[in-house]
């Protein structure tokens, strides 16, 4: 995506704003990391966590009449996880010190959403992908399923039937 180094520069700044910030990820709502600034964090893993508690507030918000979702604070021991919507496409993960202040967080949250938003938006608008799909060998092997009630089926091989080696 062309506006990945424009959305990596607004997490910097996002950053630089609000010194309590330990990590900022962008991400698309599908959970495809678009810029990150997440030390310590691996932004892959983050990306799909925050497409899971995205798709949970979502459903909240409308099963309880309280519209499309903005945001998402969750309040941990040790810090602060807010997730922010971002364009039509896109969210902002931040994650932040215990000790910050959470008015500063959501002004600098809801704003460089809103920013972060356009850039998706107009990358989007130009007929640009959203993110990059995850290296082929990142991803785990497709899984199969075996219906309940129902064994594998295994076919045996006859022991005679074993490959020739030079000794035989």
């Amino acid at each position: 995506m062309a506006a990945e180094a424009e959305v990596l520069d607004e997490l910097h700044r996002l950053r630089a704003r609000v010194p309590q910030l330990t990590g900022a990820l962008a991400a698309s709502a599908d959970g495809l990391v678009l810029a990150h600034d997440t030390p310590g964090v691996e932004p892959d893993g983050l990306a799909a966590l925050t497409a899971a508690a995205l798709g949970v507030a979502i459903r909240m918000a409308e099963s309880t009449g309280h519209g499309d979702l903005r945001e998402l604070l969750v309040r941990g021991v040790h810090g602060y996880v807010a997730t922010y919507a971002a364009g039509g496409s896109a969210v902002l993960t931040l994650l932040a010190q215990d000790r910050v202040n959470v008015g500063r967080l959501h002004l600098e949250g809801r704003r460089s959403g809103t920013r972060i938003g356009e850039l998706v938006d107009a990358a989007t608008a130009r007929g640009e992908p959203a993110a990059e799909p995850a290296r082929a060998s990142a991803k785990p092997p497709p899984r199969t399923r075996t219906p309940r009630g129902t064994t594998p089926r295994t076919t045996s091989t006859p022991a005679t039937n074993h490959p020739r080696t030079s000794e035989s």
